[in-house]
Order: structure tokens, then sequence, then C-alpha cells
């Protein structure tokens, strides 16, 4: 009887400790967050300003095929244009395109009608990912969203909208205004961590979700993925990553499977191990990386989904924790 007794216990029992473990768990977290301090930054030195896009045309080279690693060729969307079914939190590794911008793609042709001109380059350095948009002209006049990505090359910045329905009022060359605030960001108690492209609004995003400043004086950074600087392609080398991005290569199964990369979506926050974007994009053993998910794949060698740089740290001074929701869908429209 007290066997069977004790049996009929066993289900009560693991119940009861399966919900401890929960609430220790919970209390654990309560208790890390709780331990972390808010990233202090010069928000009073930075300046806001406007800067003008155009939304801009699909483009595609002097031939329509994209030749691939594999020795394949493809004829797919490219860049520009508007995305309608490819957005923020959408994946960037299933669909048929090469480099395609997600939501809406932005750029100024500037006084000489150059992407290469001052106007352009300022557009596209002075947008930081999570600030303001306003649209200008057209149908979708007055509504607002926020800048997600930018693109390196074609000097693209991207942005998105809560509502899915404002894409389909816009038009290639209707104008917005993005409200650029956080060029000149400096971090002050996260030791040699520097931040690139990050608006204030971002910023504090990420802290809601749980980026802080350990009492050991190190950035935690919540990611939803961690790649690592041995399978970076295009725009390595580049001698600074105020703007653009540059590629994660996607042709090493092995690699891929073990990260987890063919999961990755717009807008996806993502650190890359042993980078450093200090002065330009290097290698280098204990650095670290965190940027944004900001275009699609490409079959093309030495490319993949683009990365924009947020933050960098050369000393190794940023932890990572993962967690799914660390997403621009998520940190900036819900």
């Amino acid at each position: 009887m007290y066997s069977s007794l004790s049996k009929s216990r066993q289900p009560l029992l693991f119940a009861i400790a399966f919900i401890m473990l929960i609430c220790f768990s919970s209390f654990q977290s309560v208790v890390e967050a709780q331990t972390l301090s808010p990233v202090e930054f010069n928000r009073e030195q930075l300046v806001k300003m406007p800067v003008v896009g155009w939304i801009a045309e699909a483009r595609l080279g002097s031939t329509p095929y994209r030749v691939g690693a594999d020795g394949s060729i493809r004829m797919v969307p490219a860049t520009g244009s508007i995305t309608y079914d490819f957005r923020t939190g959408d994946t960037a590794v299933n669909l048929a395109g090469d480099h395609v911008e997600p939501a809406v793609t932005l750029y100024n042709p500037g006084s000489t009608n150059s992407r290469s001109s001052g106007e352009s380059r300022a557009f596209n350095a002075l947008s930081c990912i999570g600030n303001q948009v306003r649209v200008l002209t057209g149908e979708a006049r007055g509504e607002t969203g926020y800048v997600i990505g930018k693109h390196g090359g074609s000097e693209h910045v991207m942005v998105d909208f809560k509502d899915q329905d404002v894409l389909y009022k816009m038009t290639p060359g209707d104008k917005m205004q993005v409200y650029a605030f956080g060029a000149g960001m400096e971090l002050k108690n996260a030791g040699d961590v520097q931040a690139f492209s990050m608006s204030p609004r971002l910023l504090e995003a990420l802290t809601e979700a749980g980026m802080g400043v350990t009492p050991e004086g190190k950035l935690r950074v919540p990611v939803a993925l961690t790649v690592p600087a041995k399978i970076m392609g295009s725009g390595l080398g580049a001698d600074q990553a105020y703007t653009g991005d540059y590629d994660i290569q996607l042709f090493d199964e092995e690699v891929v499977e073990k990260y987890g990369l063919d999961a990755l979506r717009f807008g996806d926050i993502v650190a890359i191990t042993d980078a450093d974007h200090s002065f330009g994009r290097i290698f280098k053993t204990g650095a670290i990386t965190i940027g944004v998910i900001t275009h699609s794949d490409s079959n093309i060698a030495g490319h993949g989904p683009g990365f924009t740089t947020l933050l960098t740290s050369t000393s190794g001074n940023i932890e990572t924790v993962t967690d799914s929701r660390a997403n621009l869908k998520y940190l900036l429209f819900e």
C-alpha cells in the first residue's frame, strides 16, 4: 500500500519540482536583470537633422543573370524598389532573390545625380538604425516608419512601416525624410565598446530587451544568432563601418548547420565573433561585433546576407545572450 501511495504521488512531486525550477529560473533572470546597469551615452551632445531619400527603382546590371559560386545562372529580383512580401522579421535566406532589400529602399542621387555624391554619402552615413522616417510625398504622405538597414555599393537605406498596407500606397520616386539621430554616439560605461549607426530609439529598445552593463563592466547584448568571422565576405577590409554593410557567406553547409544560419531573418540582431570594426572591418581573435541583418542572401561568390554594424569591441568586452526576439520586428514595431 505504501509503495502504491508513493507511486501515486510521483506525478504531483514532479509537477511541484518543475514549478519550483521555473520559479527559480525566473527569479534568477530577475536578479541578473537587476544587476545590469543601463548603458550611458552622450545623448545631450547628439545632433538631430533631416536627411532625405527617394524610393529607388528596382536595379539590375548589364545582364539580368547572376552567376553563382557553384556556376549556376539565375535571373531573380535584386536591389531597390518596394518589397511587399519580405520585410522585417521575415527570412533573409529562403527567397528567390539576390541581395533583396526588405520593405522600402531609399537613395539620394545628390546634386550631381551620383550615388557617390556628398549628399548620397551623408544620407547613408547619418541614417541610423531605428531613426524615425516620415513620408513627404505620394498617397502615403504623413505615414511614419523606421530605418531598418543600410546597403553598401548601391548606397541604399531601407525603411519599414508597422502596417503593410502602407507599402501599397507608395511608388518609386516618393520622397521620405529620415530624422537622422545617433551619429557621434559614445558609450560612457561599456569599456572600449563603440557604437555605429545606432539610434537612441534602438539603444533604448535593446535595453528593454535585456541589454545592459554587467558588474564586471561588460556590455551584455541579446542576439538572435552568432556568426564566426571566418565566413564573412564582401565588405571585409573596408576602412570604416559607418556606411553600408558586409556579407555573411553561407556556402559552407557544416558552418551553416552548426550555427543555424539558415534561420537568419531581416532585422535580426547578430553577433560576429573575432571581428573588430573599430577603424574598419578586420578579423581579430577575441574581438566581437554586433549588427543587424539588412539584405538577403546571395549565390555570388563572397556574398550573402548583409550585416550593418551597430557595436564593436576590439577587446571582446561584449557578452551575448541568445534571444529569438532579438529582431527589429519586436524592438521597433511591437
